[in-house]
């Protein structure tokens, strides 16, 4: 299903102050980036793609040394990794890898991509960010941003290539939200240019059911799909803790007030 989202039906009950500064610090990190292609310190054509490949080298979480816990060699990237034109651009530098997937989820690789995922963010963080808190919401997304790297990398463990954005953290937010409000609604697009009103539910499902069939499709479109499927069922996983520690709340009350 070819929807976009754009607003859900639930009236929150505390301003969602965490969506609002993750929207914020993604917006201006993408901003003084190379990738957005906007400051004139990067050059232009080549001396600018050059610029974006190897900041994404040096910021982005990169499955093989996640999973090693040490960045590629200088040499090894120097001969292999970096086209020719960019080579006068590459400088040694050091990596904290263990600390490069909290760095990809605020790096995104162009306009559409930030742009879909801070929608996304904005519609389903919100409700979330309520039912969890505050502090509780920022650490739960960070970690989801974790999981779904982590689990990415574990599905290819050699790749070399660069992973960055911050789909992975708000699959799990998405898992969440499907959980702890299975009976929302949500006002969206219908092949970007039909509104439409429908359960929450029929949007986060078919959005994850392509997710899964674009993985076990093996698509080569660039875009890392497992790390979605991860970050939603680890969202799926706290939703349902989340129910279940409501409804022994609920129980709880009920025989003591009997």
């Amino acid at each position: 299903m070819a929807a976009i989202p754009i607003s859900d039906d639930y009236p929150a009950r505390r301003a969602p102050i965490v969506t609002y500064l993750l929207i914020a610090a993604n917006v201006v990190v993408y901003l003084i980036t190379p990738v957005a292609a906007l400051l004139d310190r990067y050059g232009v054509g080549t001396a600018r793609e050059c610029a974006q490949l190897v900041f994404l080298y040096e910021w982005a979480a990169i499955p093989r040394e996640m999973l090693s816990g040490h960045q590629i060699p200088f040499a090894e990237l120097h001969d292999n990794l970096v086209p020719g034109p960019c080579l006068s651009q590459l400088q040694p530098f050091h990596k904290t890898v263990w600390l490069s997937p909290l760095w990809a989820m605020f790096l995104h690789g162009g306009f559409m991509h930030i742009l879909g995922n801070m929608l996304y963010l904005y519609v389903f963080g919100t409700r979330v960010e309520d039912r969890l808190g505050h502090l509780r919401y920022l650490v739960t997304y960070l970690v989801f941003g974790y999981i779904s790297a982590y689990g990415f990398a574990l599905t290819d463990p050699h790749a070399g290539t660069p992973l960055v954005g911050a789909s992975g953290a708000i699959a799990g937010v998405l898992g969440t939200y499907l959980l702890i409000n299975p009976r929302g609604r949500v006002l969206g697009t219908l092949f970007y240019i039909i509104p439409i009103r429908m359960p929450a539910w029929v949007l986060l499902g078919s959005w994850f059911v392509l997710q899964w069939l674009s993985l076990e499709a093996d698509s080569q479109d660039g875009t890392a799909y497992a790390a979605h499927v991860y970050g939603f069922i680890a969202g799926m996983l706290l939703g349902l803790a989340l129910r279940r520690s409501r409804n022994m709340y609920r129980t709880g009350a009920l025989f003591a007030w009997r």
